[in-house]
């Protein structure tokens, strides 16, 4: 392989790569991670699904787990109280309690989930989707 033919398969691969992460990180997602309403349909359901948003209504019984998945930034408006219990990529844990009527701001970000309250959690989930 000539000098000049080397270098253009050297640009060719950081060009690749930095495609590839440019996408993965508009996407909000991380590689081999799963949609949360695929991964656990008994618990998120769509109530709106456009090029701009995707809401979500999730229900989250006591004791009731949701397995390992992605969501890209959004917001959630808290409609219960709540013991929430996320579990992070390597095994750590936050234990939340969250408030009925408040809303917050999250980063993209892959987790489990547990509902280790004592009643019914409820939340809105507005994840934004980036522009096209």
């Amino acid at each position: 392989m000539t000098e000049a033919r080397g270098r253009q398969v050297d640009w060719l691969k950081v060009l690749l790569a930095g495609v590839l992460t440019a996408t993965l990180c508009s996407r909000g997602g991380t590689v081999g991670a799963q949609d949360v309403v695929k991964v656990s349909p008994e618990t998120h359901a769509v109530l709106l699904d456009n090029a701009k948003v995707r809401v979500l209504d999730v229900r989250i019984k006591p004791g009731e787990k949701v397995s390992v998945h992605t969501h890209p930034h959004n917001v959630i408006y808290y409609l219960t109280d709540g013991k929430l219990r996320l579990t992070l990529p390597g095994g750590k844990t936050d234990d939340r309690e969250v408030k009925a009527g408040t809303a917050v701001w999250s980063e993209a970000s892959m987790h489990g989930a547990e509902n280790i309250g004592t009643t019914d959690f409820r939340e809105i989930q507005i994840e934004l989707k980036a522009d096209r």
